[in-house]
């Protein structure tokens, strides 16, 4: 859609793809077929992650390299994504190390792949991972449960993100029985997670029998009852989907209540983004992936609305975009990461705090193209 920028930002956006051109060319030269997370001194290392193969994060890069395939056509980048997903197939093959967030990595891999190709290898790991997080559904709970090991009852705000590959799956099947799930599990999220000021909990423990919330813990932010910044930028964007995919007008409520809360909070920073809204004041910590998130969330929430509305959604998202730009941003091609000061938890040591963090580069590349409208259906 046209979001009617002004004449300076879409100058602005036009410069930053081009700069992203030049460095994200650099960085495909550099990895070749590797899987990056955190870059360390600078550089990306083949799947330095806690899991492997199977950590969360690993199609961020193949997302990247989609959009930016789609956007200039040139085959650099279309090579190393075919290269990293067929990879991704030792994920598929050893699938008890797998989580739930198959959409995560098999959207931005596969799916966009047969979206943009109709490559049919494609389609069936998008198939495969879309069969294996159904798979994880609690029908007593009306859930997708998170982790594994002795998390049986848990579920998380970020699997929002996860459901549009289920759709996609309803979609591809001509089988509604992926989209009840998914609607099902956004209803729940919706009840328990969000909460009435647009705020939302990280986690919920719930009763695998009755669906029952026993507790919610505080997760990845300050501390139960707080508000850990990255959990709402899930919230915002997954309910816009969940609006996008279904019509259902609750779901898009929802994404708006939770847009205002993120905006009135960023506003407080000067549209910096703090991990947490309700940590205290010190010690300062950012997390850029935050505002990266919201902004793709926001943009999409002003595809949805009236052009009353629009401006509002629109304008958050460049001022988060432009200021993290020019905070954060690292336009030197021989060093891997572009937006830094992504942290990923309140609590995390060193190696994952105020770092660039491959997630961060992604919605920073789909929210410039997306801008321009270059990008492509992703979710």
């Amino acid at each position: 859609m046209d979001y009617q920028l002004t004449v300076e930002d879409r100058k602005w956006t036009e410069g930053i793809f081009e700069k992203l051109n030049v460095k994200l060319k650099a960085e495909c030269s550099r990895l070749e077929d590797m899987i990056p997370y955190i870059p360390r001194d600078g550089h990306y290392h083949d799947l330095d992650s806690p899991d492997g193969i199977y950590w969360w994060t690993n199609g961020f890069w193949p997302g990247i390299l989609w959009q930016m395939y789609h956007t200039t056509k040139d085959e650099i980048y279309r090579k190393a994504a075919e290269r990293i997903e067929k990879r991704l197939d030792k994920a598929l093959e050893g699938w008890e190390g797998l989580h739930h967030d198959m959409g995560f990595m098999w959207l931005h891999s596969a799916v966009a792949n047969y979206r943009l190709t109709g490559n049919k290898d494609s389609r069936r790991r998008g198939l495969h991972a879309a069969n294996l997080l159904a798979g994880r559904y609690n029908p007593a709970g009306k859930f997708i449960r998170a982790w594994n090991a002795d998390c049986t009852g848990w579920i998380i705000i970020d699997c929002m993100m996860n459901l549009p590959l289920l759709y996609w799956a309803s979609g591809e099947m001509n089988d509604p029985r992926f989209s009840f799930i998914a609607q099902n599990h956004s209803d729940t999220a919706m009840n328990i997670l969000v909460r009435p000021d647009g705020s939302c909990n990280h986690i919920a423990v719930l009763s695998p029998d009755t669906g029952e919330c026993l507790e919610t813990p505080g997760g990845q932010g300050y501390a139960a009852g707080s508000s850990w910044s990255r959990g709402q930028s899930w919230a915002v964007y997954g309910f816009a989907l969940g609006f996008s995919h279904t019509g259902r007008q609750e779901y898009l409520d929802t994404a708006k209540k939770a847009a205002h809360y993120v905006i009135a909070n960023f506003t407080l920073n000067n549209w910096l983004p703090l991990v947490d809204f309700r940590a205290p004041p010190k010690p300062k910590k950012y997390d850029s992936t935050a505002a990266m998130i919201t902004a793709c969330g926001l943009l999409e929430i002003a595809s949805c609305v009236s052009e009353y509305e629009k401006p509002l959604y629109r304008e958050s998202a460049v001022k988060l975009l432009r200021t993290c730009e020019n905070a954060f941003a690292d336009w030197d091609i021989t060093r891997d990461g572009i937006i830094g000061k992504g942290t990923g938890s309140y609590s995390g040591g060193a190696a994952d705090t105020e770092v660039p963090i491959i997630y961060s580069d992604y919605f920073f590349v789909e929210a410039i193209t997306r801008l321009l409208g270059k990008d492509f259906l992703i979710w």
